[in-house]
């Protein structure tokens, strides 16, 4: 982690965190399919709802009004997501973060990620779903694991 880091302190910040992010998401083996062949997601037409999204969970400064929901279940009824799908967002979710900021935004928003996909991950596999998947890999708790950003 990046000791001397300031903390997310509004939209500017999320807006790199979120670039950032995409960029790794976009690029994963695992789960970059989900965004580039199944969603075919443009960055461009999806960076401003979702830092809408982050501004309002994290400082309530932005107006989001979408169902955050919606674009998951048409995922997930094209290609299920697993808990380890969900769990390597969180991986690179935190590391994006961890790879620029610390502090209670940064902590808030790590947290408010794990939550948010363990939420999803509930809603769209059903209440009893396990947080393992069938190969051992499941949801990791992202406190056991530090993963360094690649991202410059």
């Amino acid at each position: 982690m990046n000791h001397s880091a300031a903390d997310i302190s509004g939209r500017a910040d999320l807006d790199v965190v979120l670039r950032r992010f995409y960029t790794a998401a976009f690029a994963d083996p695992q789960i970059g399919p989900f965004f580039t062949r199944i969603a075919g997601t443009d960055l461009e037409v999806h960076l401003p709802r979702i830092t809408d999204f982050w501004e309002r969970a994290l400082f309530r400064t932005a107006d989001y009004r979408r169902n955050a929901f919606a674009p998951h279940a048409a995922l997930h009824s094209a290609r299920a997501m697993t808990a380890a799908d969900f769990g390597r967002w969180v991986q690179l979710w935190n590391a994006t973060i961890d790879g620029r900021h610390r502090g209670p935004n940064a902590e808030r928003a790590k947290a408010q990620g794990e939550r948010i996909a363990l939420t999803l991950h509930k809603r769209l596999a059903g209440p009893d779903a396990s947080l393992e998947s069938a190969d051992g890999l499941g949801f990791v708790p992202l406190a056991a694991l530090e993963l360094r950003s690649t991202a410059a």
